[in-house]
């Protein structure tokens, strides 16, 4: 996994440097920027855009790392425009060192604009710029944009110029994620290493693709770190999928109950029951009202039917737990919620099965998250249980509200798993594994295809498929998290975001696990 870091381990990391390993400031600013220039000169070659780039300067350390790349811009043949945020006594010592350097070196060269920023109107004359840079704030920023960043920032998203973001986007928390308003990069060149808010929340959408910059001292002096958020990497995924042997039989190679569907909601049950077939449970057996049983019965290939008495109400019912108990006792894993219905009886039917225990293991996704209600987890033991809530429900079900939620949502994550010893598979993009010991795993696969009904009720069969299948929950959740994204994102070979579906997701997922061998068995 690929360790993510706060901006304050970064802070002291680049304090170690100057003090203890006594790196000049301007020495790290100019490794900052030239790994900069390279990444930029790579993208713009890629696009085939013309060299002519904005950059717009701050008054600290990111206006400074503006500053030494645009003299590396200008001495590659650019024509640079830089906008200058303030008067050069304001300037942090090292931004007014590169300030100064290329301001005299710009006196001999005409490829240079100087723009002092004075209102918004001098943005736009960077509207013609195919390339523009943020070197405004940086990572200390917190809270909401004040101006002038909030009117610049306004004004370059309008464009649809190739926009670089230094360190991080101006406006984004780089510790929390969130951002009221900010730059909205097709490109982020993080310096030193990568700073844990541009993955998740709104920096996935506002950091596009991010890139690693070095600054000179290596990497190994951030090991003294304990981080606690990570990227999954492939080689995590294909690690931790369950092991097939040679002796396995049908019942050996994991058993899945599925307590699922409704009446109304029959497609639930089955895309959650059938995905556990396809990512290798040998058995899957799905409970669902015998009054509707004809529903779900001819969509369901190799997948068991146990229905249950519902007294033709088609709803899962308190009366029918006695009937259950034999199968939930009898399973690895019982996975429960798709498509329950959120009647009355029904919550209260899926708070008996969760107060007798008679489980293993469990899955709770959709109905029966909402079933233990606003701060209703409390009353219950969660410990080996995996909730897969997407951000509204999860924030239901701690008692905020979502806006609140986006704010902190590491915060949130962690607090609830560490109090309830249940893992979390926050779904999103991307979707975040948060464990009992307060780790956050962020998934590194996906696509916006995979924002239609049905695949959360695919990814909780393949969760529960590979917890039967495997001992350790953690690694089971990692791999069928990452899986089932892979699944979608390899669907892309032969269509679009717009045309697969999540029974497609499912079908596909034996060639996710096929590439994952491929590459690295």
């Amino acid at each position: 996994m690929i360790p993510l870091f706060s901006t304050g381990q970064i802070r002291e990391t680049d304090e170690f440097a100057i003090n203890e390993l006594k790196v000049p400031g301007p020495v790290l600013m100019e490794n900052a920027s030239l790994e900069i220039f390279s990444y930029v000169e790579l993208s713009r070659e890629e696009l085939k855009l013309p060299k002519r780039i904005a950059v717009i300067c701050g008054k600290g350390n990111n206006g400074g790392d503006g500053y030494a790349a645009a003299r590396h811009f200008l001495n590659n043949g650019y024509e640079i425009a830089v906008i200058k945020i303030g008067d050069e006594e304001e300037m942090s010592p090292d931004c007014r060192t590169n300030y100064i350097i290329l301001k005299n070196l710009g006196n001999k060269n005409k490829n240079l604009t100087f723009i002092k920023y004075v209102s918004v109107k001098d943005i736009n004359k960077l509207r013609n710029f195919p390339i523009i840079t943020d070197a405004m704030l940086g990572s200390g920023i917190e809270g909401t944009l004040r101006e002038p960043y909030k009117s610049i920032v306004e004004e370059i998203n309008k464009y649809k110029a190739f926009k670089v973001a230094i360190d991080i986007p101006t406006g984004l928390s780089a510790d929390r994620g969130y951002a009221e308003n900010a730059f909205m990069a097709d490109l982020t060149v993080t310096l030193g290493e990568l700073k844990r808010g541009l993955f998740f929340g709104n920096g996935a959408v506002y950091s596009g693709e991010v890139e690693k910059g070095s600054i000179g001292i290596g990497f190994s002096i951030y090991d003294k770190y304990k981080t606690r958020e990570y990227l999954i990497e492939p080689e995590d995924a294909f690690r931790f999928l369950p092991v097939k042997k040679k002796d396995d039989y049908k019942y050996s190679a994991g058993k899945v109950f599925t307590i699922a569907g409704s009446g109304d909601l029959p497609g639930a049950a089955v895309l959650t029951s059938k995905a556990c077939l396809a990512s290798g449970t040998g058995a899957s057996i799905l409970a669902y009202p015998k009054s509707v049983r004809r529903l779900v019965h001819k969509n369901l290939g190799e997948v068991i039917v146990d229905s249950y008495e519902d007294g033709k109400k088609e709803i899962l019912t308190p009366d029918s737990i006695k009937e259950l108990n034999k199968r939930i006792k009898w399973a690895d894993v019982v996975a429960i919620g798709p498509g329950l219905g959120r009647e009355k009886e029904t919550q209260e039917a899926v708070l008996t099965i969760l107060k007798q225990k008679k489980y293993r293991k469990i899955v709770l996704d959709a109905d029966a998250i909402f079933a233990l209600g606003e701060d209703g987890y409390r009353h219950y033991d969660l410990k080996k249980a995996v909730l897969t809530p997407h951000r509204a429900e999860f924030a239901h079900f701690v008692g905020i509200n979502l806006a609140e939620l986006e704010k902190d949502i590491l915060k949130y994550g962690r607090v609830f798993t560490e109090k309830t010893g249940a893992y979390l598979v926050l779904k999103g993009a991307p979707t975040i594994i948060f464990t009992p010991d307060g780790d956050a795993l962020i998934n590194t696969t996906g696509n916006p295809g995979m924002a239609k009904f049905g695949t959360g009720d695919v990814l909780t069969g393949v969760i529960a498929s590979f917890m039967a299948q495997k001992q350790n929950i953690e690694e089971a959740v990692i791999s069928a998290v990452y899986v089932h994204s892979l699944s979608a994102d390899l669907l892309l070979e032969k269509s679009t975001e717009f045309g697969y579906t999540a029974s497609d997701i499912s079908k596909n997922i034996s060639s996710a696990i096929k590439f994952l061998r491929k590459t690295f068995a």
